[in-house]
């Protein structure tokens, strides 16, 4: 380590310039700010190979603050390590429109790998960025030349070591032997309502040694030399590695140790006494400081143009594997959707048209990379390729076991990590175990493919706990999500043409566990894409409009016709995508559903979004109470999912409002 003396202004000053953002915004954390700033400068001053002048650099450490309400003390070091944030951005922490929002959120502060705040996501997503690094190495690495080589760090705290999806992926990471995974455990026997003894009783050497890890403990947190060893040893590690690191919550503080500087501002005195005692204006960095951070700055700049001559002997030794490299990084892969056949008679479930449809698109698509909880067999999200193991790095299929809490966080950190496209895939019911996952995968524009099936009341027999009633109500209420529920495998492929396209946007796929027939044509593609459009028109006058999705197509085609031989003429739209079909034109929509007094909305499910496209006059024709166990056919009858129900429920609106 460089000097003692300037290593510990370092700390006081990032100290100060927490405090200083927390009390200016009146709103923030302190105590973890104040208790793991020795982490965060030995990492940035002496252990992260990054460039922050080139902070998209691929082959750069990743860094996830898992205890995201520690935002104050990461902004203060990516200021100081020279990331694009100044010190005016510190005085305005948590304010509208600023790069240094409450919570760390990527794609808006320089420097910051992942979206964290929810606790337990962030290990989960640095587990996936550990995954992807050992995938892509094992891809693109040669013997003589290795373009894929970086660490991934995580800090959290004892709320995050708490939450069950944290602990999925550390078994996870263990068992695949993830070694370049480092976890810094801000260990200060403290949380919100109190010491974490009246909490948990964990032993965590031995709990994470039982995972596999390689374990560390750091008795004094404010001892650099002691953490720095533990850090060396961690990068040489043949195991994933857990550092223990003993501090102080709010050290230093008139509260230090106490649960109430958890998340208060310090009296604003104090803050201006560790000013006074430091040196300096508010909001300044001194100049020893400052100088030490440029020569780290310094040397992170030539790690980078060194990877950068690397790449380039690469490219001239290995020009094809450069190539995948490059097209890969750069999201540069084309999918030529008019290379998949088309479906005229198929009667198949879509999970298992899905399966079909995935892989060929992996055939032109190499950097698909995930897997099924426990159910590849059932949902068919399984690629053409061999499973991922710590003996087989190039598997592009993932066994995440019943682990569904991780599976969510750990493709959000294989898509973030640049290079792969993450797919996670369940039953459509326990999407309710993804949820936290995918809100936080929108709100990042993170690319993850979500395949879920068993997708309504048709399960049957696995009855109430596996038929799903709210789901697609939850999934299409959160902001930049697709959801598609398609009717046959002909949809399914333009669902998939407008996922691939949404490179800043997860999609969801509801899939059947049933057979169903196709019932478009390939005419009806270019329309598919739009999210909705006129499935079967009118003959000749519009008397009604059935609105559905999915495997209720049929049902409404079916519908459609027996209400003919009635004398009502009806027009059935399929609606994949109720938010992809919102985004379109006025023009577009009102073309497709035009104003009328008999609409019915039709789906085996809650279908709030559905009923947007009916008026007081229309029908919301959904299932608002739980299923039952029953074989299939039996169960829909029994909800009224029949012709003649159905039926019979169109012509008492039409009658009613003639």
């Amino acid at each position: 380590m460089a000097n003692k003396k300037i290593d510990n202004l370092a700390i006081e000053n990032l100290r100060v310039l927490a405090m200083e953002a927390i009390n200016e915004a009146k709103s923030g954390h302190p105590g973890i700010a104040l208790g793991a700033a020795p982490i965060l400068h030995n990492l940035y001053r002496y252990h992260l190979k990054v460039d922050p002048k080139n902070s998209n650099w691929f082959n750069r450490d990743r860094f996830v603050m898992s205890a995201g309400h520690g935002s104050s003390i990461l902004y203060a070091t990516l200021a100081l390590a020279g990331y694009n944030i100044s010190l005016e951005d510190l005085k305005n922490f948590r304010q509208l429109g600023t790069p240094t929002p409450g919570h760390p959120e990527v794609g808006i502060t320089d420097g910051v790998d992942v979206s964290t705040g929810p606790l337990g996501q962030g290990i989960g997503m640095a587990v996936g960025l550990a995954l992807a690094e050992s995938h892509l190495a094992s891809v693109f690495n040669k013997e003589d030349l290795s373009i894929v080589d970086h660490y991934t760090y995580c800090l959290c705290g004892d709320g995050d070591l708490q939450e069950g999806v944290a602990l999925e992926a550390l078994s996870f990471a263990g068992h695949n032997n993830l070694n370049k995974l480092i976890i810094i455990f801000d260990s200060n026997d403290i949380q919100l309502d109190g010491p974490t003894k009246d909490i948990v009783s964990f032993d965590f050497k031995e709990y994470m040694e039982s995972l596999g890890f390689a374990y560390y403990l750091v008795k004094n947190g404010e001892n650099l030399e002691e953490l720095d060893k533990a850090l060396e040893k961690a990068k040489v590690s043949d195991k994933p590695n857990f550092i223990e690191v003993k501090t102080k919550i709010g050290h230093g503080s008139s509260l230090e140790g106490q649960n109430k500087v958890h998340g208060s501002p310090l009296p604003s005195e104090e803050v201006a006494s560790f000013r006074s005692k430091l040196g300096g204006d508010a909001f300044t960095v001194l100049k020893k400081v400052k100088d030490s951070y440029q020569k780290r700055e310094e040397v992170g700049k030539i790690r980078y143009l060194s990877w950068e001559e690397d790449l380039k002997a690469y490219s001239k030794k290995y020009p094809e594997e450069y190539k995948n490299f490059k097209k890969a990084l750069n999201k540069e892969y084309k999918v030529d959707f008019s290379k998949l056949p088309l479906y005229e008679d198929k009667v198949a479930a879509t999970r298992s048209l899905n399966q079909d449809v995935m892989n060929e698109i992996y055939l032109q698509l190499p950097t698909l990379f995930g897997g099924a909880a426990d159910l590849a067999s059932s949902t068919k999200a399984c690629l053409n390729s061999s499973f991922y193991s710590k003996d087989n790095k190039e598997g592009a299929n993932i066994r995440f076991g019943v682990r569904e809490h991780a599976m969510g966080a750990i493709t959000n950190g294989i898509s973030l990590h640049s290079g792969l496209i993450g797919f996670a895939s369940t039953f459509f019911v326990f999407s309710d175990y993804l949820k936290p996952a995918i809100r936080l995968a929108s709100l990042m524009g993170n690319q993850v493919f979500y395949i879920f099936s068993h997708d309504s009341l048709a399960v049957g027999e696995d009855g109430p706990t596996h038929q799903p009633i709210e789901q697609l109500t939850m999934l299409r209420s959160i902001p930049n999500l697709n959801v598609f529920r398609p009717a046959d495998g002909n949809e399914l492929i333009a669902c998939w043409e407008k996922a691939l396209s949404d490179k800043n946007r997860p999609s969801v796929f509801v899939l059947t566990r049933q057979n169903v027939p196709t019932v478009t044509k390939s005419k009806h593609l270019k329309d598919a894409l739009k999210g909705g459009y006129i499935l079967a028109k009118e003959k000749s006058k519009l008397d009604g409009i059935i609105v559905t999705s999915g495997s209720e197509c049929k049902l409404a085609l079916d519908v459609k016709d027996e209400l003919l031989k009635e004398g009502i003429d009806i027009r059935v739209c399929s609606i994949p995508s109720v938010n992809v079909f919102l985004s379109r034109d006025e023009k577009y929509i009102n073309k497709v559903i035009p104003d009328s007094k008999n609409i019915m909305a039709l789906e085996l499910s809650e279908a709030m979004h559905l009923a947007l496209f009916i008026n007081r006059t229309g029908v919301l024709y959904n299932v608002n109470k739980f299923g039952t166990s029953g074989k299939p056919q039996a169960v829909l009858k029994a909800y009224g999912f029949s012709v003649e129900d159905i039926k019979l429920k169109f012509m008492e609106m039409y009658n009613k409002n003639k």
